[in-house]
């Protein structure tokens, strides 16, 4: 990948430094869990997805603080943590859902998304599997809560 544009430049081309970046980034989380064994994980967890959040940008920090606000209020059975250095909720240590933001992805916008351990597949052999998310609307957060509610129901 070229480091300027992003994109693969030809075979045997290396990772852009936002890939090497993101790939420390999640060795140092597993790294942290297994330093910190059981007692007390969770909250150790949600403090690093709390402080993750209030590193971002204004309006990744806004969209971050009303997803994780969503997520927890409805979904208490997922746990926060992080996941490639962005915010993220797991169910028995698998991810289901999570957030990136924008601003550290160099995107317009940031993304909203579940894994398949979400199991919001349909009959139609077509769904969605992330959102992009630039602001947060009454509306958008009714969808958010009902899609979250799916996830883990």
């Amino acid at each position: 990948m070229s480091a300027d544009t992003g994109t693969r430049s030809g075979s045997g081309a290396g990772f852009s430094e936002e890939e090497r970046a993101a790939m420390r980034g999640r060795a140092a989380e597993l790294k942290k869990e297994a330093e910190r064994g059981r007692g007390g994980k969770a909250a150790a967890d949600e403090l690093d997805v709390l402080a993750k959040i209030a590193e971002m940008e204004a309006s990744d920090r806004a969209a971050a603080e009303r997803v994780h606000a969503i997520v927890t209020a409805n979904a208490p059975e997922l746990s926060p943590k992080l996941w490639y250095g962005q915010p993220a909720y797991a169910r028995k240590g698998k991810i289901v859902c999570f957030f990136r933001s924008g601003h550290l992805d160099k995107e317009r916008y940031s993304t909203f998304g579940f894994t398949p351990e979400a199991g919001l597949d349909d009959d139609s052999g077509l769904w969605p599997t992330s959102y992009a998310v630039s602001e947060l609307g009454e509306e958008a957060e009714k969808a958010l809560t009902e899609l979250v509610k799916r996830a883990v129901g």
